[in-house]
């Protein structure tokens, strides 16, 4: 999907060449071009329905584990720990739609104002707003979600 994005920007940026008026930087024309195409693409994509589940690692089940536990006696694990969260994080991420997805990278992620998201997305400043709290909610309840589902699997083990 990384291979056909890329190729689906740079075919598009070729040909739309001709159209950049030199206005704005060519950086911020060409992040809206790319943008714009990855939302597209990810819209397209019908292989990976929004609310399916996530499936964890055994480093993952283990970091939550740490989490909810509050167990802080893992001080030189803290860079392993932090890419476990970032590749669960993604994972949650995955299950959100696509304009929720774009929205948290750019602000959370990208850490980029809402100004520059909107510019980025062609969105309106107060979409971005809402559509970002929207997403942060969709995400704490993947997040919740996750979680009891973790919590119904360890309970029925124990039965």
């Amino acid at each position: 999907m990384v291979e056909e994005a890329a190729q689906e920007v740079f075919l598009k940026t070729y040909t739309q060449l001709a159209s950049y008026e030199g206005r704005g930087s060519f950086e911020g024309w060409l992040t809206r071009i790319a943008t714009t195409t990855c939302l597209n693409l990810l819209r397209s994509a019908k292989s990976r329905p929004e609310s399916s589940a996530v499936e964890l690692t055994e480093d993952q089940n283990e970091w939550f584990e740490t989490k909810l536990t509050g167990d802080v006696h893992q001080s030189g694990a803290s860079v392993e720990s932090r890419l476990i969260a970032a590749d669960l994080a993604e994972k949650v991420l995955e299950t959100l739609p696509p304009d929720d997805r774009v929205v948290l990278i750019l602000i959370d992620g990208n850490e980029m104002s809402v100004k520059e998201a909107a510019d980025v997305t062609g969105w309106s400043e107060s979409k971005v707003k809402v559509k970002a709290m929207r997403a942060r909610r969709r995400m704490r309840q993947a997040v919740d979600k996750l979680l009891e589902t973790r919590r119904s699997r360890k309970s029925a083990g124990r039965t």
